[in-house]
């Protein structure tokens, strides 16, 4: 795997992490925390260049099935909502869907690419 993706992954490890670590003070962070943790843990092992490809695939339809839950009614409101209240307080529940909403279409875009990635690396494999 190319050098560019372990970095790519490696950053979405971290930044994962992070996420899990601001959803402690959420009000259901025991949905929030893991499902971050897990994706932490699914970009790492990416970046290290090992991809559990059924794995990948189960998580990533879970992932998207989830975000369908939580699909924004108005995005351009709350865009223009978060620009003019300058913080990441959570003011109205329409903001805290909306940014659920999005956290999950990131995990499921980060563990779909692993998917892909780890499916190219396995054609490569078989045909060496």
């Amino acid at each position: 795997m190319k050098r560019g993706w372990k970095i790519f992954f490696g950053t979405w490890a971290g930044l994962f992490l992070l996420f899990a670590y601001w959803q402690l003070n959420d009000p259901d962070p025991e949905w929030w925390v893991p499902a971050y943790l897990l994706g932490a843990f699914i970009a790492a092992m990416a970046a290290s260049g090992r991809f559990y490809l059924k794995f990948l695939v189960i998580m990533t339809l879970v992932y998207l099935t989830a975000s369908l839950f939580f699909w924004p009614q108005e995005i351009g409101g709350w865009i223009s909502q978060e620009w003019e209240q300058k913080n990441l307080a959570m003011k109205t529940d329409a903001m805290e869907i909306n940014r659920e909403f999005f956290g999950l279409l990131i995990l499921s875009a980060v563990t779909g690419l692993a998917y892909w990635l780890g499916r190219i690396e396995s054609i490569k494999k078989q045909q060496a």
